[in-house]
């Protein structure tokens, strides 16, 4: 058991580190995506479909991944084929057309969608021996780190060396140290699935499908991440009303990085210690962000960038760890696709609408955001009753 729990930290570690220099990789590409295809030739249309196609496809596609990893229960090759991909953004420096350089963006976030079910299904074998919101919250908090490295390492290259590509080709030394890091994890604990021991389902019905309480707490999912105010929203605000200068913004995002990483230490102990409680938090603060951050007020502003930060910590985490629990370890990869790609659909969708109505209906934003928390209160109601044990 001891040395069980010490394999199970050193996975989570090693993997946090895998997530930490993949993000110092792709989050520095996703800062400066936008200007370098317009550097290379692509128009604002152009940018603006690649990103969307590129963060469709890197949800969409994890219902397809997470299916087939637990169909071959090649979990270690599925991290590995995702994880690989990574490699496609230091080529970026190489890229002479913007469609080489967009091929390279799409392919990195495909990569994304084939690894993470297949990550997540690993690290939540290593979090039973540690406590599920704890395991995630160590492994949230080293991969925050490398989004907050990441943008910041690439910025002094530009001040550095007047370009971005330069700072593009030293990424290869991350993305390498990526998989240096996934093949310890991998020497380290070849067979995760033995750290977690679970009672034979001797009823192959109970197999095939997921629980009613998964697709319950999928509902709550959809609704709660739905009225999520995005900081390009928020920052959009701030910028357009003056309140905030454009040279703050990046910083700003950097500071709610760090209270996501924080934070999600302390969300993950309270959630071994309450369970699935502690994602009430998240419409009752979710509803508080458009109060503070569509304001005019700068001190508002600044309480709103540490809930919006406490609100992906909460995500990030806890949102992950319920899965883990909710979904039977069969299907738990098929879980993870089916969670994420409804967590993209209520970025995309809820995104989608609170944007027209801060353009159209601003007074309007703000009820919309109650209702769709209410909501997930209603459907947070239904799923606790659902797994209360019968007497």
């Amino acid at each position: 058991m001891k040395n069980d729990r010490h394999t199970a930290y050193s996975l989570i570690l090693m993997m946090g580190l895998v997530s930490a220099f993949g993000d110092i990789v792709y989050e520095s590409a996703r800062s400066i995506s936008g200007p370098y295809l317009a550097y290379l030739g692509a128009s604002a249309v152009v940018i603006g479909s690649v990103s969307g196609l590129g963060e469709f496809l890197g949800y969409a596609l994890r219902l397809v991944s997470g299916y087939l990893a637990d169909r071959t229960r090649a979990y270690w090759a599925a991290t590995f084929l995702g994880y690989g991909l990574i490699l496609c953004i230091p080529f970026l420096a190489f890229a002479g057309r913007w469609e080489v350089a967009a091929l390279l963006l799409i392919l990195e976030r495909v990569g994304k969608a084939i690894r993470s079910p297949a990550r997540d299904t690993i690290l939540s074998h290593a979090t039973v021996q540690t406590g599920r919101g704890w395991g995630f919250a160590l492994h949230e908090f080293l991969d925050q780190l490398g989004a907050i490295v990441g943008p910041l390492f690439l910025s002094l290259a530009f001040l550095i060396n007047g370009n971005y590509r330069s700072g593009l080709q030293w990424l290869g030394v991350p993305a390498l140290l990526v998989l240096v890091f996934l093949f310890l994890a991998r020497w380290k604990a070849p067979h995760p699935e033995a750290l977690e021991s679970v009672p034979v389902v001797s009823n192959p019905a109970l197999k095939s499908k997921l629980p009613l309480t998964f697709w319950l707490y999928a509902g709550f999912t959809f609704l709660g991440v739905a009225g999520f105010v995005s900081f390009p929203l928020l920052s959009f605000h701030w910028v357009k009303e003056g309140i905030v200068p454009s040279a703050w913004i990046p910083s700003l995002y950097a500071l709610a990085m760090g209270i996501d990483a924080a934070i999600a230490l302390a969300v993950g102990k309270l959630y071994d210690r309450f369970g699935l409680r502690t994602l009430l938090g998240i419409p009752l603060l979710t509803f508080l962000i458009p109060l503070t951050g569509l304001s005019t007020s700068l001190p508002l502003i600044v309480v709103s960038i540490v809930l919006w930060g406490t609100v992906m910590a909460i995500h990030e985490t806890t949102m992950r760890a319920a899965v883990a629990d909710i979904a039977q370890i069969e299907k738990r990869a098929t879980g993870y696709g089916i969670f994420n790609t409804i967590y993209g659909a209520a970025w995309f969708v809820g995104g989608g609408v609170l944007g027209w109505l801060y353009q159209s209906a601003i007074e309007v934003l703000p009820i919309t955001v109650l209702i769709l928390e209410v909501l997930a209160i209603g459907m947070f109601w239904v799923l606790v009753q659902r797994l209360k044990p019968v007497s």
